[in-house]
């Protein structure tokens, strides 16, 4: 029996960075890619940082061969005075938990961001060994740290210089990720936002591990090359539209694009952090595009007196607008610790304001534009409006017999009216659905089989998606609408599950479907209503004992549990088990594992989909070349006796 005395000897303090190699996932979120890209972010912010407020427009990020990564900005230097603490400031940055010029309106920072405020120590403490130089425009200084505070060097007085600026050199602690490979790309994507957001901001990444290559980013209207870069794909209905303006000390910078497309896409920053849950700043800027364009609507003869006017969503369909607010570091206020929400009132007021009388004049400016726009929101207003009336008359039992037809002989339906309590199995080949059919709970488990591989819609037209038999069953069984129409809390289902082989095949279906949801059913993602079953990758049976793995790590784990005597089978496919199988593996709500499909960054996954499932075969070579590495081995058979 475990101790369970529980007294003043049980509670201990962890000194200096300690806290951090305990509990890594706190101070970094994750201890896999997220995480290990996470140290190179929190150093590139403070250099950001300095940039933001003027000093020095150039940053440039090195991945060296020893597996470490260099940051060198030209901003001021980081002080290496002595502390009030009695050492230099410089080990104070790096081995003090929440020490920073950001705390204090005497550390020279009007605008920051940052992300978590965990900064440099937290880079430090995770780090075999990390160096630091320091240029204050006199001298060069340096220090070097290995883990963390556990060996701290002195610091050294390298010699003369004029130049000012600080490099950070470190090199992960590799015992604390499970990923051991920083991305070129990734790192990249990320140096190109930054310059996208900051105009004249110097962004050079240099990768040094095989063949020396190096991306340089630097744009004077960075906000309308996002704006390009995001609509590459999409046929845009007028140039990009910059604009800018203040209020209340707070600087609002945008760019707006309408395409010909129904899905709105806006993304904020504030002080160069991505805002992915909006905030105040994303609310006044939808609240002046409605308004603006109902005025100018019913100015112009579009609207009559009678008719109501545009809702957000028609005036927004097509929309894409990039948001980056500069706010004083006493107004800024974000929702919860990862700052992804703007919590500042006056933002609200001031992104309305400005977005407000730069709206109006593009419309003067633009009347040909301005009327196409309009009369897209009109045909919007009352596409949304029939099909309002469509899902109200299904609800009433009226119209009925166009859906019946559709799922006729293909839809398990479930038993139940609940729809927050129904989930929709969208089941790979007809095989693996007789076994989901019968092993399933029918009064809650709706089974759709799936005849070979769904159309890819980002390549399609609306048309010829509308006509595919897979992706229109699909759309009749959720019945909440399609593209522009589309509502997820409308849906037949509260939890539609992608359960396909764990195969190459199974994959490729899987990402047609992710694409089709992504392009035209977002809302089952953002309302976290889409999930991707785990069936198991391997049965072993020992005697009467049988066991389920779903990695190679368990299936590891297992083999050496075991030893011998025991039948490993590699399931291929979802019909290899029966129903009592598939049930007890991937269906049972106690017992099986679901993934759910989240939007983590809005403008990467417009990218990537566009990468992956587009025409351009170069672009993914390049990303799978960066990103995978291949190996010929095969460690299983489908029968292996031991």
């Amino acid at each position: 029996m475990p101790n369970s005395t529980y007294d003043e000897n049980s509670i201990v303090i962890l000194k200096g960075l300690d806290a951090v190699r305990k509990r890594p996932g706190m101070y970094i979120g994750s201890t896999d890619s997220k995480g290990l890209h996470y140290l190179v972010w929190e150093i590139v912010d403070n250099a950001i940082d300095e940039a933001l407020n003027g000093y020095g427009n150039e940053i440039h990020i090195t991945l060296n061969k020893d597996g470490s990564v260099t940051v060198e900005d030209h901003g001021r230097g980081m002080p290496v005075g002595k502390h009030a603490s009695g050492v230099s400031t410089l080990q104070v940055i790096f081995t003090v938990l929440h020490a920073g010029g950001k705390f204090t309106s005497k550390g020279g920072y009007r605008n920051a961001g940052g992300l978590h405020g965990v900064g440099a120590s937290v880079v430090n403490a995770l780090s075999a060994w990390c160096e630091v130089t320091v240029k204050d425009g006199k001298d060069i200084w340096s220090m070097r740290f290995e883990h963390g505070d556990q060996k701290i060097g002195p610091l050294v007085h390298e010699g003369k210089t004029r130049e000012t600026g600080s490099t950070v050199t470190f090199k992960p602690d590799y015992d604390f990720f499970k990923d051991k490979r920083f991305s070129y790309s990734k790192i990249c994507e990320r140096a190109q936002e930054d310059a996208f957001l900051l105009q004249g901001l110097k962004m050079i990444v240099t990768d040094l591990r095989k063949e020396p290559r190096e991306n340089v980013y630097q744009y004077e209207n960075g906000l309308k090359a996002f704006v390009a870069e995001i609509n590459r794909d999409r046929t845009p209905m007028h140039d990009a539209y910059s604009f800018s303006g203040e209020v209340h000390d707070i600087h609002v910078d945008g760019c707006f694009q309408f395409t010909d497309e129904y899905q709105e896409n806006v993304f904020s920053f504030t002080n160069m952090v991505r805002t992915h849950d909006g905030g105040s700043h994303e609310t006044g800027a939808k609240q002046a595009f409605t308004k603006v364009f109902n005025e100018y609507a019913r100015k112009n003869g579009f609207l009559k007196e009678k008719d109501k006017g545009f809702e957000g969503n028609d005036v927004r369909e097509g929309l894409t607008l990039v948001l980056h607010l500069t706010i004083p570091e006493e107004l800024l206020q974000f929702e919860g610790q990862t700052k992804e929400k703007l919590g500042t009132p006056e933002a609200r007021t001031a992104t309305e304001s400005v977005v407000s009388e730069n709206l109006r004049y593009f419309l003067e400016e633009n009347t040909e534009t301005a009327n196409a726009l309009v009369r897209k929101m009109v045909k919007a207003s009352k596409v949304r409006a029939a099909a309002r009336k469509a899902r109200d008359d299904a609800r009433k039992g009226k119209g009925r017999n166009k859906s019946e037809r559709v799922l006729s002989g293909k839809l398990a339906g479930a038993q139940s009216k609940d729809a927050r309590r129904k989930e929709l199995y969208l089941v790979e080949g007809d095989s693996a659905g007789g076994s989901a059919k019968q092993g399933r709970d029918s009064k809650y488990q709706a089974i759709l089989p799936l005849r070979g591989k769904v159309l890819n819609t980002e390549k399609a037209k609306q048309e010829a998606i509308e006509k595919n038999e897979e992706l229109n069953t699909i759309i009749h069984a959720l019945g909440a609408g399609f593209g522009a129409d589309f509502n997820a809390e409308d849906s037949n289902y509260y939890k539609v599950i992608i359960m396909t082989d764990a195969d190459v095949d199974g994959a490729h279906i899987q990402n047609l479907l992710l694409t089709f949801f992504f392009r035209y059913m977002r809302g089952l993602i953002t309302h976290h209503m889409l999930y991707i079953a785990l069936p198991p990758l391997y049965r072993i049976v020992k005697g009467k004992n049988e066991y389920y793995l779903y990695s190679d790590d368990e299936l590891a784990a297992k083999r050496k549990e075991l030893k011998s005597g025991y039948t490993l089978t590699r399931y291929k496919g979802l019909g290899e088990m029966n129903a009592s199988q598939l049930w007890d593996t991937t269906m049972n709500p106690e017992t099986r594992t679901l993934l759910c499909v989240t939007i983590e960054d809005a403008v990467l996954a417009q990218r990537r989909v566009s990468e992956f499932m587009g025409d351009r075969a170069d672009l993914r070579r390049s990303w799978i070349e960066d990103n995978v590495e291949f190996t010929l081995e095969e460690d299983y058979h489908k029968e292996d006796r031991a």
